[in-house]
């Protein structure tokens, strides 16, 4: 649900701004050069007019000593102003460019701060939607319709749970397609066998999502796969979650085969990266991604180098934080934090920000 801005929201968010400090200095350094370089040149101009007055008092003789006098008292006063000035100048120079150096630092903070809270809030989103595939494939895994494909296999059995995968699919939008593989590795049934009819009769044993199901210990145990493209889905990228097929659906029972369910990765990913609350004028100087634990580019709020990008994040062992890279762009990290039982795979989010008015 979108909520309006109230009046005023714009220029409390630009007041509040941590780079308004280092903007603010700058502008009193500026403010300040102006004045002083005023203050030279008026002490400039009454010194030059004290020197002429001093010459037309000697020229008057006795009659301008008292001029005279009066001329010499105005370029002291200039001269002293000159000293001040002078002195004020260095003492602020120094103060401002010391201001200029901690707000600098200030910013840099808070930005990444920022930074590394908005890449945390992107990989817990991804985790909590991640954490419900574990448990769609665990429950789906029991159904009754599932465990007679692989227990008591046959075309009409198959094609019953065929449709059952579908009507399953057309609940759940976020899946590709649903598959069931038997004990060998075949896929026996799919939930779309019209959009795909390559799945069925595939060979999936040595996808290490099959293998990692097969030698599961209970029904509490899931597989998932690295991100990936799969030919038999009009190489789509998906993230595909597989859990044990039991008999009668116990926890405990032997297992029949292995039930597979493939997460339409793509534009749940980039909804997102793109959903991360940037402000207007961030967005077009920030690139928001997700990075699998080989720094693999999973997803990119530009939609550059998917799957095929390997970013030099420089995490250093740390879960989160901040550093400048070698381009003066600011990059804020955080490690998935996982969601109850689900752990993740070691991703990371990730934000780089260019400076304002960086290249």
């Amino acid at each position: 649900m979108n909520v309006a801005a109230r009046p005023g929201t714009t220029a409390v968010a630009q007041d509040a701004d941590p780079e308004r400090i280092v903007e603010l200095t700058a502008a009193v350094s500026e403010i300040a050069k102006e004045k002083l370089a005023s203050i030279h040149a008026i002490t400039g101009r009454t010194r030059i007019l004290a020197l002429n007055a001093l010459i037309e008092a000697a020229r008057a003789g006795e009659a301008g000593k008292g001029f005279s006098v009066v001329a010499g008292e105005v370029r002291d006063v200039s001269d002293e102003i000159e000293r001040v000035a002078r002195a004020l100048e260095e003492e602020l120079a120094a103060r401002v460019g010391a201001l200029e150096q901690l707000g600098g630092r200030i910013v840099q903070h808070l930005r990444g701060q920022r930074l590394t809270d908005l890449a945390l809030n992107a990989i817990e989103i991804i985790d909590r939607n991640l954490y419900e595939r574990t448990c769609d494939v665990r429950w789906w895994a029991t159904d009754s319709a599932v465990v007679a494909a692989v227990a008591d296999p046959g075309e009409a059995v198959a094609r019953h749970a065929s449709e059952r995968l579908g009507v399953i699919l057309r609940a759940y939008t976020v899946y590709l397609d649903l598959w069931i593989c038997d004990r060998k590795g075949r896929v026996v049934a799919n939930g779309q066998p019209g959009r795909y009819p390559n799945a069925r009769g595939l060979d999936v044993s040595k996808e290490s999502w099959f293998q990692s199901s097969m030698r599961s210990r209970s029904g509490d145990d899931f597989a998932v796969a690295d991100i990936g493209t799969n030919r038999a889905l009009g190489e789509a990228p998906v993230a595909t979650y597989a859990a044990a097929i039991r008999r009668d659906g116990r926890s405990n029972g032997e297992i029949l085969g292995v039930l597979a369910i493939h997460f339409d990765w793509g534009p749940q990913a980039q909804t997102v990266v793109d959903g991360v609350r940037l402000a207007p004028e961030e967005a077009d100087r920030t690139r928001v991604m997700l990075l699998d634990a080989n720094g693999r580019v999973i997803a990119a709020s530009d939609g550059a180098g998917l799957l095929q990008e390997r970013f030099p994040l420089k995490h250093d062992g740390r879960q989160s934080g901040t550093y400048t890279d070698d381009k003066g762009n600011t990059v804020g990290f955080h490690v998935t934090p996982g969601y109850e039982t689900y752990r993740g795979l070691g991703w990371y989010g990730c934000i780089v920000q260019r400076g304002k008015g960086g290249g």
